[in-house]
């Protein structure tokens, strides 16, 4: 103990900051500050415990922690309000670091060593993470070490300032003899005071993702999880924490995501004293991670933002940062072209010669991007259906008898509409799974996930290779390596249709997951000017991980246009609409059969960064083709505001009839408005709307009514929408700044 606090004694002596004051250590006392958010702990200099004081509106100082009675059973660690708990000395919460130790001693002691600041923010070696100059972040390390078990940590603390926003992710070195493994890592981990909070998540399943859940934060843990491999249609990992009274424009709110695409765990555990732990990264269950003497385990990323401006004010946030600092793709910026998917239209049921006419019927509405989706390969065994060929990533030669580069050329030589522009060609791969109806899965079906000799579990008719296989790895990135390179292909949809299920050890997962990254960073980094759009089964793997390497994700395999309202307002509490794929599909729906007008559908799907169309042409009525050309013309104008604009959900249709939200410029001259009713009423009469986001002092005009009011105006009073006698209409209003 003595020469614990001489090393913090002389770390008092001397203060740092760097990054323009975000981070300074005042000793062992470190506060993180960005324009409105302070995070704040310091070092026990008894005890060498990380003490959490302080998250959430700016603060100035440290003051003494609460009085919690010590008498009774609980005493010691369990009355602190810690940062990096860890299993066992008198603490009976969950905690963030768990380590089976060479003897099998699981009890962990890691202190306080040392600190330093670091200007900008090195990278996580082989994970996603948020990146950014030394202008835009500054990072904190700090070192732990166990003397009793040789182990020691860095925990890694980033701020960006500008958007209220911490990173926080933890190594673990084994300097020891034996192995030691991970049973527990949560990235993101510190105690509120007694306080009483709300948790907001998504839940859902397929084809109805991101539906918003509220309840309250009580004694005993409030959990959710995923253990499918994935981050999974049921859960995103992703939650809020809110005060009772926080809205969608005022409150306070901590937004919480994890930069991974694997199974997590998230729990807010609420104990006797009142205090609120909470903890996010891996699910224990899928853990149990090997780390050899002289290695390290590094853990995900997670990211927390903090507003006091309600939890739209904590979703621009995490817009704004995944846009300019997670994101890196070369499109993520950039207009996206609208395009056209043949599944719906054709399903398996096409040759070369219907696909070149679906595109060439695409192309007279204006239409600038063809997709190929499913059915173009398989020679031993042709995917007709969906119990062949995955895995066999070769043109079906009945199809395509000259390869994909002619098909490919055809569509190219294609003009759209109103331009000299050649139509793009894009295409649909599956590159994680495979058929037992396949030339890979006979020659390799040790490739696959299996545990030993138990039955191997098909979903959708289809088995899951271990990606973190370095052979399986290099085979998918050679194989689609050579897709990209045989044609002119600018566009790639990545599915993924199925979780998995024989892991034959826990860590099985987690490997996978390295490996996923290794190979996307890998075809991303070569095909730089490929669009890459992620999916599973729609929204099962819209995940901060992935979204680093690609700028899109299919949102939702239901194409319904008021269902993709919920869907897409619930996603965006945490992901950006620039980084959405929404298009229109035939009504009436497949999924419902809810016949919804094509103005309604279109205003529904230009709200997302990849707009774009999912049916054939051919099949549509006489008002249809004529509405569509008008309505991919607004798309093109609204697109460049969805992907650089501020968003904000001025009605959810949770709560009303009338949803609507808005677009503003990033330079605030212009704005977009999206009004909805979805269920005609005689009374009451529809709420004005609201707006958000404009300057009140300025004047602008609106197409509405042509009439010009002050920013003011239109946010305190709202505007009026005199709604036609019937269901599903919609309005898209712009205001232009005076």
């Amino acid at each position: 103990m003595g020469v614990f606090r001489a090393v913090v004694l002389s770390a008092l002596l001397a203060t740092v900051s760097v990054g323009q004051d975000a981070i300074s250590a005042d000793g062992t006392n470190f506060t993180l500050a960005g324009d409105n958010v302070s995070y704040l702990f310091h070092v026990d200099t008894e005890s060498g415990e990380l003490i959490s004081d302080h998250y959430g509106a700016p603060v100035d100082d440290f003051t003494p922690p609460a009085f919690v009675l010590p008498w009774g059973w609980h005493d010691n660690l369990a009355n602190l309000r810690r940062e990096f708990p860890d299993v066992g000395r008198s603490d009976p919460r969950l905690p963030a670091i768990h380590i089976e130790h060479p003897d099998g001693d699981t009890v962990t002691a890691l202190l306080y060593k040392s600190h330093q600041l670091v200007q900008g923010k090195p990278e996580l070696p082989g994970l996603p993470a948020t990146y950014g100059n030394d202008s835009d972040v500054s990072t904190l390390q700090v070192h732990l070490y166990d003397n009793v078990s040789d182990v020691s940590a860095v925990l890694s603390y980033s701020i960006f300032p500008k958007y209220n926003a911490i990173a926080r992710s933890f190594s673990v070195t084994n300097n020891g003899t034996g192995n030691i493994s991970i049973e527990r890592a949560a990235s993101f981990s510190t105690d509120f005071p007694n306080v009483d909070l709300d948790m907001i998540e998504v839940q859902g399943d397929w084809s109805h993702e991101f539906n918003r859940v509220k309840r309250k934060i009580d004694y005993g843990e409030t959990t959710f999880r995923s253990t499918e491999g994935f981050g999974s249609h049921l859960h995103n990992p992703f939650f809020a924490l809110v005060s009772p009274s926080t809205t969608e424009t005022s409150g306070e709110a901590w937004g919480f995501n994890l930069v991974w695409t694997g199974s997590f765990e998230a729990t807010a555990e609420r104990f006797s004293n009142g205090f609120v732990r909470v903890l996010f990264g891996l699910n224990s269950l899928h853990t149990s991670i090997q780390v050899k003497p002289g290695e390290s385990f590094q853990s995900p990323e997670a990211v927390s933002v903090y507003s006091a401006e309600g939890v739209n004010g904590m979703s621009r946030s995490f817009h704004d940062l995944y846009r300019n600092h997670l994101s890196r793709g070369k499109q993520t910026h950039k207009t996206r072209p609208i395009l056209l998917n043949s599944w719906e239209g054709l399903g398996f049921k096409f040759n070369q010669t219907s696909l070149v006419r679906l595109a060439g019927e695409a192309e007279k509405l204006g239409v600038e991007l063809f997709v190929n989706d499913d059915g173009w390969f398989g020679v031993e065994y042709p995917r007709q259906n969906d119990t062949l060929g995955l895995g066999d990533w070769t043109p079906n030669p009945q199809y395509f008898p000259d390869g994909l580069g002619p098909y490919v050329a055809q569509v190219n030589n294609l003009t759209v509409l109103n331009s000299s522009q050649p139509m793009q060609f894009g295409i649909w791969v599956e590159p994680e799974m495979v058929d037992l109806n396949s030339t890979l899965y006979n020659e390799h079906p040790d490739w696959v996930l299996h545990a030993g000799k138990h039955a191997r579990t098909l979903t959708r008719n289809q088995m899951v290779l271990n990606v973190g296989l370095p052979e399986v790895q290099d085979f998918i990135i050679n194989t689609v390596s050579g897709i990209l390179d045989s044609a002119n292909i600018q566009y790639v949809k990545w599915d993924n249709n199925r979780a998995m299920h024989e892991l034959s050890q826990p860590s099985d997962s987690y490997n996978y997951i390295l490996g996923l990254y290794r190979v996307i960073n890998n075809l991303t980094t070569r095909y730089p000017d490929v669009l890459w759009e992620g999916c599973a089964s729609g929204g099962g793997r819209f995940d901060a991980g992935l979204l680093h390497y690609w700028p899109q994700h299919w949102t939702s395999d239901n194409t319904d246009a008021s269902d993709r309202l919920t869907i897409q307002l619930g996603t965006s509490l945490v992901y950006p609409p620039s980084a959405m794929g929404c298009h229109i599909s035939k009504a009436p729906n497949g999924f419902n059969q809810r016949n919804i007008s094509i103005e309604f559908r279109g205003h529904v799907a230009m709200q997302c960064g990849s707009f774009g169309l999912e049916l054939n042409p051919e099949e549509l009525t006489e008002h249809e083709a004529a509405a569509i050309p008008s309505i991919m013309a607004e798309a093109k104008k609204v697109n460049p505001i969805v992907i650089s604009g501020e968003f904000y959900r001025l009605a959810l249709p949770d709560n009303s009839a009338w949803p609507a939200t808005q677009f503003v410029s990033e330079d605030g001259s212009e704005s977009v408005v999206f009004a909805f009713q979805q269920k005609y009423t005689v009374k009451p009469a529809a709420p004005a709307v609201k707006l958000q986001g404009l300057d009140p002092k300025a004047r602008y005009s609106n197409d509405l009514d042509n009439g010009t009011y002050t920013g003011a105006t239109y946010m305190n009073g709202g505007i009026n929408i005199q709604w036609d006698r019937a269901d599903y209409q919609s309005k898209l209003i712009w205001l232009k700044k005076q």
